[in-house]
């Protein structure tokens, strides 16, 4: 009977002690939902017209721009011509501040994309 009161005890502080531990969750059946950022890590968000939205992350010293949409990535290398143009087959980053453009062939054209504003 004494072990069985004494796994009661530590069951009832574990119990007390929940609220005051913000870094887990006891309670299996919790409703409460995280917010994670949707940005990648290691991301730039850039924010074009038509609230069209893709992601960039560099790698290799700049010499590579990961571009992240929703559904797929793509790897574009600088180009040669120019320090700010990245390209991949029909695809085309041109990385000019707040008049930032990607085309992806005659499908897809972000204009007037903005990375976000630093703070």
């Amino acid at each position: 009977m004494t072990k069985k009161l004494n796994q009661w005890i530590i069951l009832a502080s574990l119990i007390a002690m929940q609220p005051s531990c913000s870094s887990f969750n006891l309670n299996p059946f919790s409703t409460s939902v995280q917010v994670q950022s949707r940005t990648p890590q290691n991301a730039i968000a850039y924010q074009c017209e038509e609230g069209k939205q893709f992601y960039v992350r560099m790698l290799n010293n700049g010499n590579d721009a990961w571009l992240i949409y929703p559904d797929h990535e793509v790897n574009l290398a600088k180009s040669t011509d120019n320090s700010n143009r990245f390209t991949s087959g029909n695809i085309t980053l041109l990385i000019n501040g707040d008049t930032t453009t990607l085309n992806d062939g005659e499908k897809i054209a972000y204009t007037g994309c903005k990375p976000p504003v630093k703070k």
